[in-house]
């Protein structure tokens, strides 16, 4: 079948098969977006206390950015921390923490801190991401028992959920794994598994990702079911330079799962690359990431049951934007066992708090995951990994800012951790770069995410 008309015989196969779609909300829910919601799904009000109401986010660049893809400015360069969390006192906020927090006092009860600033709602987006995720809110669906995503296009699909939905897990979820980051990006960065001792050497790969769903000169029938378009090549070290990664993601994973190649350059080969998803080991991460860890959570989400247990107020990694500065090293922030605290900033936000089980019958190294997700944006900024005994084992957190020059927000850097091993991964090292994530260029578009320019880029 046409790709191009996969859609509009999903519409027709549906109408006939009702029991297998999970379908949207009314208009009148949908309003709420307009009244007492955000425009992706928020809330507006603050708690009346030290969560205030969200008035917009931030959406101009300080004074001093002036070029896109430079370092960004700290529009908050005065702030304090109101208090920090050490292992001492970490039982004083137990309500306010996640487990996974717990259990890092636990493991490094010297070192691990979490400081805690003012809250401040930067979250924000483009106000024609606003509109498509109000259309999305009455005519999005899912189908295949939750593993494809219908007549969704350019906004969030779920943005008004129900806790009484059953469906309403597959639906939080959906929202992160198609929620705004832009439309085109570039971003030369390091990723770095981190020994028990502290020592690392850097991975550096130059990243492309253009958001097809994100694409404005599109229309719902033009997705072609793809989400998006990667390409990485790496760059550094030497042993290692040409190697090359091409991903189409796909929106309904049911019927045409994600397509993957990879490029060898000692070999000079594109090979497909099946089994790029689920548990699958990332090279680069030395064993301390998983395929569907990379960006809190990604791919076809068939190999759990998800639950909504609902919000709740958390300290969680917010405006960092100290720790993406180019005043500082890889050096200044990788420390034995976490990334260096004094250099992070967490406020107080709400989260939906979403469970992950795997389902009877398919294998995964997690037996359980616990995703934190913050209501402004959608995108998970805490993840609690549990083995296949039921032990807490992994933890991972999203380092979130707001890249106030689209706007978007997304996290500047992913931090993994193997609680046993004492030992972590991060991605998105870009202070010793010459800039961050740059989106001033216009998405190339399908003809360029090709396994031939897959082969032409690994061997620049």
């Amino acid at each position: 079948m046409n790709k191009k008309k996969w859609i509009a015989a999903g519409a027709l196969a549906l109408m006939f098969s009702t029991s297998s779609v999970f379908a949207a909300v009314s208009v009148q829910q949908a309003e709420r977006l307009k009244e007492d919601l955000t425009p992706l799904g928020g809330e507006r009000a603050g708690n009346g206390k030290d969560i205030p109401p969200w008035r917009g986010g931030l959406s101009l660049p300080p004074l001093g950015y002036t070029k896109a893809g430079q370092h960004h400015i700290d529009p908050f360069p005065g702030d304090k921390p109101l208090f920090t969390i050490n292992a001492k006192n970490a039982s004083q906020y137990r309500a306010y923490l996640s487990d996974g927090q717990m259990a890092m006092f636990d493991v490094y009860p010297d070192t691990f801190k979490i400081p805690v600033y003012k809250t401040r709602r930067t979250a924000a987006a483009p106000e024609w991401v606003y509109e498509n995720t109000y259309k999305n809110a009455v005519r999005s669906e899912l189908a295949n028992n939750g593993s494809s995503l219908l007549y969704a296009y350019g906004g969030i699909p779920f943005p008004v959920i129900d806790l009484d939905d059953k469906e309403a897990g597959l639906k939080a979820i959906w929202n992160h794994i198609t929620r705004w980051r832009g439309t085109y990006l570039q971003l030369r960065a390091s990723e770095v598994a981190v020994q028990v001792d502290g020592n690392f050497s850097p991975t550096t790969v130059q990243q492309e990702v253009e958001f097809n769903y994100y694409r404005q000169d599109r229309t719902i029938e033009d997705l072609n079911n793809i989400l998006f378009y990667y390409l990485s090549v790496t760059k550094a070290p030497a042993r290692l330079a040409g190697g090359a990664v091409l991903v189409h993601e796909s929106l309904n994973q049911a019927d045409e799962p994600r397509q993957a190649w990879g490029y060898n350059a000692g070999q000079r080969r594109v090979r497909r690359a099946p089994n790029l998803a689920y548990d699958t080991p990332i090279a680069a991460a030395d064993g301390l990431r998983y395929a569907d860890d990379t960006d809190m959570f990604n791919g076809s989400p068939d190999r759990f049951d998800w639950k909504l247990l609902g919000k709740k107020e958390l300290f969680i990694p917010y405006n960092n934007y100290r720790l993406s500065s180019n005043e500082l090293s890889y050096n200044d922030i990788l420390r034995p066992g976490h990334i260096n605290p004094e250099y992070t900033r967490y406020e107080k936000h709400r989260v939906w708090v979403l469970e992950a089980t795997q389902k009877a019958g398919v294998r995964h190294v997690y037996s359980k995951r616990r995703f934190y997700i913050d209501e402004d944006t959608w995108g998970i900024v805490l993840a609690d990994q549990y083995d296949n005994q039921g032990d807490l084992w992994r933890v991972s957190t999203a380092y979130m800012k707001t890249y106030y020059e689209l706007p978007v927000t997304w996290t500047t850097l992913d931090v993994f951790h193997d609680l046993k091993a004492r030992r972590y991964h991060v991605q998105g090292l870009s202070n010793e770069e010459m800039g961050e994530i740059d989106y001033s260029s216009p998405p190339p578009g399908e003809r360029y995410f090709t396994p031939a320019e897959l082969r032409r880029r690994g061997r620049r």
